[in-house]
């Protein structure tokens, strides 16, 4: 589900955009991509994973899987630019190509952070970009 996140506050300083109120995450990291780069092709089974837009564009896919990782329902596509958030509940598979230079903040409700983070990834057989 994306969702273009509105600015909260503007002045001569700069602006506010709220990404989460009142609900604490477990994980949160920035990832960057290179034009035409590829990243997740993956899904969690219990993780719920929200994927922020700081700048460029991305081209996310995503589609329904079941218990295996295979598709139980139609590929979606979406560009995603800056100020947009998706949520990607479990058994959600994401995938993001770049469209031009781009940063994402990744946030997570469960077990995604530090060493831990690999524990809920579960890679696609068939890759969605």
């Amino acid at each position: 589900m994306k969702k273009h996140l509105e600015i909260n506050h503007a002045d001569e300083r700069g602006t506010i955009r709220d990404i989460f109120v009142s609900s604490p995450k477990d994980h949160c990291c920035i990832i960057t991509f290179t034009p035409n780069a590829v990243r997740a092709n993956h899904f969690h089974k219990v993780s719920t994973q929200y994927t922020y837009v700081i700048d460029g564009e991305i081209l996310m896919s995503s589609c329904l899987v079941d218990q295996d990782g295979e598709f139980a329902g139609n590929i979606e596509q979406v560009v995603l630019g800056p100020g947009d958030l998706v949520t990607h509940p479990p058994f959600h598979a994401h995938a993001f190509r770049a469209v031009s230079s781009a940063s994402i903040l990744a946030f997570a409700d469960g077990v995604r952070g530090g060493v831990d983070y690999e524990n809920d990834v579960y890679r696609l057989k068939n890759s969605l970009v």
